[in-house]
């Protein structure tokens, strides 16, 4: 076995989403004070992953709980999501990363620059966000993490919109979906798949051992 296997979500992550989670609760009056109190104080003493998600286990679902998946892509609430934003990089860079909220539709220019999209901590809204290019002489990296859906259709002259990584099984139902498209001309749009804190050469590796892996247990599976 390798040590290059998917990784699980981080502790000190999984648990500030479920501190955030047991907050929203009791501002909807899921939990009273002694109860928050309570979780509280275990959610900061856990020590592991499904400890930390027994605290929400007896809570009803709801639009305040967002949802944790295999990688921690986190469901924002609909109020939160913006309608519309846009990110420009003309002759210089521009980026989002770290913990965010994607609007439902976000534009991204690139002209003889670079944009870069990191949705591993982002925060999705419900259904569909739609990543909408138009590059020119520059080009968008675009980082996503396992779990999400994407789905990509846009049309480059002299360049290119490319999609490159892989996860172990496809998204699961319910699991955000991120609609990429647009147009480039001499520039592209790059979208690659990475779990949380990997690189971009880290996850090469992985996807080649991912690989060597598969095709070995075809072999045994064959008896030679």
């Amino acid at each position: 076995m390798s040590d290059l296997t998917p990784r699980p979500v981080p502790l000190d992550q999984t648990r500030q989403r479920v501190i955030d989670q047991l907050i929203e609760h009791y501002a909807v009056e899921n939990l009273d004070d002694r109860g928050l109190e309570e979780r509280l104080g275990r959610a900061v003493q856990a020590t592991t992953v499904a400890d930390l998600q027994a605290l929400l286990a007896d809570l009803p679902t709801a639009a305040a709980q967002a949802p944790l998946t295999a990688v921690g892509t986190d469901v924002a609430r609909a109020d939160y999501v913006p309608e519309r934003q846009i990110v420009a990089a003309v002759m210089g860079g521009a980026e989002r990363k770290g913990p965010w909220t994607p609007p439902k539709e976000l534009v991204v220019i690139g002209v003889m620059g670079g944009a870069e999209l990191d949705f591993r901590e982002a925060r999705f809204g419900a259904g569909v966000t739609e990543v909408n290019c138009f590059v020119l002489m520059g080009g968008v990296e675009i980082v996503v993490p396992p779990g999400v859906h994407v789905e990509m259709n846009g049309l480059a002259v002299m360049g290119a919109f490319v999609s490159s990584g892989s996860a172990s099984g496809p998204a699961p139902p319910g699991a955000p979906i991120l609609r990429i498209g647009g147009f480039a001309m001499m520039g592209g749009v790059d979208v690659q798949v990475r779990y949380p804190g990997e690189k971009s050469g880290d996850a090469k590796r992985r996807e080649r051992l991912e690989r060597k892996e598969a095709r070995d247990h075809h072999r045994l599976g064959r008896g030679f």
